[in-house]
């Protein structure tokens, strides 16, 4: 079962993606802040990340940024999802897609298997 790591301060859209996500056979795990999310990625080791741009303690570049340091997350898929027209700043910091807000939820499954797979 493919494990993701959801990063979003805004519990709502972080429950409501986990249990679509769910449905769709991955095992997620949400984080709602940066900080938070560094450790939990250690201890889950996901294999794809999403990541909100605007997060309560830090940018979501910035987390992508030292998530791509990081050895262990270095090839790992990273999604990166804003309303802001900021994908180039996205992928500067490493993400390897990005998702204008709104999205459809439904979507999300085949994106991540495609860039697990």
């Amino acid at each position: 079962m493919p494990r993701i790591l959801i990063v979003d301060d805004d519990r709502t859209t972080g429950k409501l993606l986990q249990t679509l996500l769910e449905l769709d056979g991955f095992e997620v795990n949400l984080a709602g802040r940066g900080e938070q999310a560094l450790e939990l990625a250690h201890e889950v080791l996901p294999d794809i990340f999403l990541v909100d741009y605007h997060l309560a303690d830090m940018e979501g570049v910035t987390l992508v940024t030292q998530l791509r340091s990081d050895p262990i997350f270095a090839n790992t898929p990273i999604v990166m999802a804003s309303g802001l027209n900021v994908e180039e700043e996205a992928r500067q910091a490493g993400a390897n897609r990005f998702l204008v807000k709104p999205f459809e939820p439904n979507q999300l499954a085949s994106l991540f298997n495609s860039l697990i797979g």
